[in-house]
């Protein structure tokens, strides 16, 4: 009886093709694989503008990036969620940027206890330096598209993070002392 149902089982199984075998992940069309693929293309390309010139390798930048775009002194741990970038990783650039004299520990007047980071003068010099070369790039980036085409992009982008309950300005994270 169980040699007829194998068999019977096995007729079935060659009449019809098994959903591993038919249907499989495209990654080309997986969107979250495009996405990561994109992003990390994107960050080597603008990698070029301050890695060869100031030799800073990705998590300085968005250290100092994160820093630049704030008014306030923030913690490394607001860095860390704000780029998503892993906390180990932020404190080993934080580490060579604190040597470097590109960021400084300010105390946080709220509480004691932490530290805060913020760029000092030779830091927010290099930031104001570099924003503009990277709004370039940007654009060189994005000149496949059309002026509508990249406000879609952002809309679309936007839709996207606010689905997955991300904060989208610098002011909202701020009012929200979010990250």
């Amino acid at each position: 009886m169980a040699r007829t149902t194998d068999t019977a089982l096995k007729a079935r199984e060659s009449d019809q093709p098994s959903p591993k075998a038919t249907s499989r992940l495209d990654l080309f069309k997986f969107v979250p694989f495009r996405l990561n693929r994109l992003a990390a293309e994107v960050s080597s390309a603008l990698a070029v503008e301050y890695q060869e010139r100031h030799g800073l390798d990705i998590p300085a930048w968005r250290v100092i990036a994160t820093l630049g775009f704030r008014n306030d002194a923030c913690s490394a741990q607001f860095i860390a969620q704000c780029t998503r970038t892993h906390k180990s990783t932020i404190s080993r650039a934080v580490t060579n940027l604190l040597h470097d004299g590109l960021i400084e520990r300010v105390e946080n007047q709220a509480d004691r206890r932490e530290f805060r980071l913020q760029l000092t003068g030779k830091g927010r010099t290099l930031y104001e330096e570099l924003f503009p070369q990277l709004l370039r790039r940007e654009d060189e980036i994005l000149a496949c598209l059309t002026a509508q085409e990249r406000k879609q992009l952002s809309a679309l982008l936007g839709k996207i993070e606010a689905s997955l309950d991300l904060i989208q300005t610098s002011a909202e994270a701020d009012a929200k002392q979010a990250y």
